[in-house]
């Protein structure tokens, strides 16, 4: 079983992860291109669901089997997860050091049964899909007393972490806060606790008058580079109607962010040559799903730069492209011309190391 280690410094948690242990001749140098893979290979594709575990649950065609085609959407279980759903906590001291069990949820979402079709190309109905499958699994695990935040995040590309080809995101829940995560939320209640405002709806309130950074915006959400971006193109997309869950979405909302995701993916597509990329869900953890100060959203991060030994050191990024100038680049792209180039690549999604 995994485990998890605080750092009595930090007081951040690591997962060692002894299922997935690797040699040094394992740590080579990869290119960072596209990996190819023969469909029949492919264990995300239809026809080839028993290579891979059981399915948790999947949109479907009336009258198919489960574990079988006729899927849309799919939820399975990770492989080869950093974290395991059963046993308990087991919290425990090692000397000076603190440890538990590495006990979590890690599932893979597949996003469509096409393997070469990305999920910026995807039309908005079945990105709307996916986010749905999204939402249903974070309020199954969020029942669990043992897990405290949930992760909904995507890799693009092998630079970004990906392992294999068809398009899929990926569900870590965790039995603790994240340290990133916690810092956000810390520094949304200070602003709160000043200026009696959350802070992520003053952001929005600012980039919607002044537009400066706004990359695109639709009735319910709008898509812009953060101020302090702290990487080349890195972009926000943030719900209207303040709500510190994901899980909170209501309906309308969904088409609106899935509609917004699509068009901000195809921007990023054209205006970066598809680059890879990282994105997250920043949601508030399992039990404080009504904070005023907190309000959730999406960001990604285009892995244009290296970090390197300044930004380890300091944990202060350099970003080479302002965000007023990002976003500029952003808003002139022609979608009719994204459009056109999805449908001649069939580029493939890389998303979710495995």
């Amino acid at each position: 079983m995994p485990e998890l280690r605080r750092d009595p410094i930090t007081g951040e948690w690591v997962v060692i992860a002894s299922e997935r242990s690797k040699r040094p001749s394992d740590f080579t140098a990869h290119s960072p291109g596209r990996e190819e893979q023969d469909r029949e290979k492919c264990p995300f594709c239809p026809s080839n669901e028993s290579m891979t575990p059981p399915e948790i649950m999947a949109f479907r065609q009336p009258g198919s089997q489960r574990n079988g085609p006729g899927w849309w959407v799919r939820v399975i279980p990770n492989k080869y997860p950093a974290l395991g759903i059963e046993g308990d906590l087991n919290k425990a001291g090692q000397g000076m050091y603190d440890w538990m069990n590495g006990v979590g949820a890690h599932e893979v979402i597949i996003e469509t049964p096409q393997h070469d079709k990305s999920l910026a190309f995807l039309d908005t109905r079945q990105i709307e899909d996916v986010l749905w499958a999204y939402r249903a699994r974070y309020l199954d695990l969020k029942k669990d007393a043992r897990l405290k935040y949930i992760l909904i995040f995507r890799n693009y590309g092998r630079v970004a972490g990906a392992s294999l080809g068809h398009p899929h995101s990926q569900l870590v829940a965790t039995p603790i806060i994240p340290g990133v995560v916690a810092a956000e939320l810390q520094g949304a209640r200070r602003y709160m606790e000043y200026r009696d405002r959350c802070v992520f709806c003053d952001m929005l309130r600012q980039e919607t008058e002044e537009k400066r950074r706004l990359v695109a915006e639709n009735e319910h959400f709008i898509a812009f580079e953060p101020y302090a971006a702290k990487c080349p193109f890195e972009t926000w997309l943030l719900p209207k109607r303040h709500a510190a869950s994901f899980a909170a979405i209501a309906a309308e909302e969904q088409t609106g962010f899935a509609a917004i995701l699509g068009e901000t993916l195809r921007r990023l597509h054209v205006c970066l040559n598809d680059p890879p990329y990282n994105y997250n869900i920043h949601t508030a953890p399992c039990n404080t799903d009504d904070q005023e100060d907190f309000h959730w959203h999406l960001s990604i991060s285009p892995r244009l730069t290296i970090a390197a030994g300044f930004e380890m050191g300091t944990g202060i990024y350099i970003n080479v492209t302002p965000p007023e100038t990002a976003a500029e680049y952003l808003r002139e792209v022609d979608l009719e011309a994204a459009a056109l180039s999805g449908e001649e690549s069939g580029v493939a999604s890389e998303s979710g190391g495995e």
